[in-house]
């Protein structure tokens, strides 16, 4: 899951989400660059950025490129929000509020907050990497340390 918020982290990719998601059908890349005004390269790193996360399918037709919504992986997403936005915080979200309650939240509270949102999840997901590396590497200087006093039977 935290792939996915860093990915939804950056503005540009949700932009670009976003244009897919209105047009509901394929779009090529020239109309993409057309339609953000910024170049052609930033439009294709962002959507390959977007390709490598399921988040969008490309059909490739000679030297063109035309890319679609892939919204399944947003199915995933709004389960694991559902808990977060239900009234109460309970986990135990059922019915039309569980489906509700993330497109609720996203009409409210605009690009602003998503940004924010977002952000915050890549910084967190970020952290907890780092942290669990490092207690990886204590972990295996430990076994070695215990593993040196230990007697060398049959050795």
């Amino acid at each position: 899951m935290a792939d996915i918020f860093d990915v939804l982290a950056d503005g540009t990719r949700r932009e670009l989400l976003t244009r897919l998601e209105r047009r509901e059908g394929e779009v090529s890349v020239s109309e993409l660059v057309s339609e953000l005004g910024i170049s052609q390269p930033t439009v294709s790193k962002h959507l390959k950025v977007l390709r490598e996360a399921g988040l969008v399918t490309v059909r490739e037709e000679g030297q063109h490129r035309y890319y679609r919504l892939d919204r399944a992986p947003f199915a995933d997403i709004e389960l694991w929000l559902a808990p977060f936005l239900a009234e109460g915080g309970s986990s135990d979200v059922t019915g039309q509020d569980a489906e509700a309650g993330p497109t609720v939240f996203a009409a409210w509270a605009g690009a602003d907050v998503a940004d924010r949102v977002g952000r915050a999840a890549a910084d967190t997901a970020h952290s907890a990497r780092v942290a669990l590396e490092a207690a990886q590497e204590k972990l295996v200087g430990a076994q070695k340390r215990v593993s040196d006093k230990l007697p060398k039977w049959g050795r």
